[in-house]
């Protein structure tokens, strides 16, 4: 996913005056960008940098549906429509599947050490953003046993 390809979506649910639609793609775009200063790159952002975003702001829209009470059932909708706008941005994850044939087919060598520390530190930065860390972490315990 790209800034661009954002923006774009943004200007669209302005244009289709959408709102909640419209106000989730501008956070996401806000927090592009913020991190984009953050790192130094205000304007070119990798596309690495944009997936990453979005999969932060996934998780703290998870976190906040699951602690908003009940009660507040006007805030859970928000929330709830907003994850929903998140995830079509999403970029998509590897498998269980897919995650365990990466492995066995890079890492063959430091599976056969079952050392869990040392495979998880050298694998999580090839496999992040591509893959979730909880199922690298349950493919690589199931590995080692």
């Amino acid at each position: 996913m790209t800034l661009e390809v954002l923006q774009k979506d943004m200007m669209a649910a302005m244009k289709a005056r959408d709102k909640e639609r419209k106000d989730s793609i501008s956070a996401l775009v806000s927090a592009v960008k913020k991190a984009g200063i953050d790192a130094g790159c205000r304007d070119n952002i990798p596309e690495d940098m944009v997936n990453q975003v979005i999969m932060k702001e996934i998780k703290s829209v998870k976190e906040q549906i699951d602690t908003c009470p009940e009660s507040r059932k006007d805030l859970l909708d928000q929330y709830q429509a907003r994850y929903a706008v998140f995830q079509e941005y999403a970029p998509s994850m590897m498998s269980e599947e897919e995650v365990e044939a990466f492995l066995k087919d890079k890492f063959a060598d430091l599976i056969a050490g079952k050392n869990k520390g040392m495979i998880m530190k050298t694998v999580m930065p090839e496999l992040k953003g591509k893959a979730d860390g909880k199922v690298i972490n349950q493919v690589v315990a199931r590995l080692c046993q």
